[in-house]
């Protein structure tokens, strides 16, 4: 991830924060969770706010997350009461295996280029049979705005990228609007995979 988009969360952490730490994802944990058993373990991949990592926690999963912002590190543990590891993505690797793996709006940053690799080292942390959610912003197109870098799919650009990581199958592709407010006629890509 480019130190311009960190750079970006460190300067508005707050914003950031209090617009996305009380959106509702109850459709998108209910997808994610009917693959996990109580007590799984699930990564939170560039964790944010610390919003879903304190809804799986708080439902007795064990939860380990990272974020490549110091700031949002800081107001995610204090939102969790868990240490939130500072890290990018490009840089992270823990020793255990997950069940799960929660990536919501945050590889979205990851060009092109190096997603296919990120992917990969996320999918080396995964358990066999576990499953992985990463959600996108809807389109097949590349774009800036506010510093940062904006890699989006739709439904076809993200099956091709996926075929190039052969341990991942697709069990759900769907579309849905943004769930914060002020983003009318904003969609998501999110995607449920299992690791075979």
């Amino acid at each position: 991830m480019v130190n311009s988009v960190i750079d970006y969360y460190n300067k508005n952490a707050h914003d950031f924060y209090n617009n996305t730490v009380n959106a509702d994802m109850s459709e998108h944990y209910k997808r994610f969770e009917k693959h996990l058993i109580l007590g799984s373990r699930i990564l939170d991949a560039g964790c944010g706010s610390g919003r879903d990592s304190l809804y799986f926690h708080t439902k007795g999963y064990k939860v380990d997350a990272f974020d490549a912002s110091d700031a949002m590190v800081n107001l995610s543990s204090q939102l969790t009461g868990l240490s939130v590891h500072h890290a990018r993505f490009e840089d992270v690797m823990f020793e255990d295996k997950f069940n799960g793996i929660w990536a919501c709006a945050s590889l979205l940053h990851i060009g092109r280029e190096a997603i296919r690799g990120v992917l990969q080292r996320l999918v080396d942390m995964l358990c066999k049979d576990g499953v992985f959610y990463m959600s996108f912003k809807y389109g097949n197109m590349v774009y800036k705005k506010d510093g940062r870098s904006f890699n989006c799919y739709d439904e076809n650009a993200f099956s091709r990228m996926i075929e190039t990581l052969p341990e991942l199958r697709i069990l759900e592709l769907y579309k849905t609007k943004d769930c914060r407010a002020g983003k009318d006629g904003e969609y998501w890509l999110s995607a449920i995979l299992v690791k075979i």
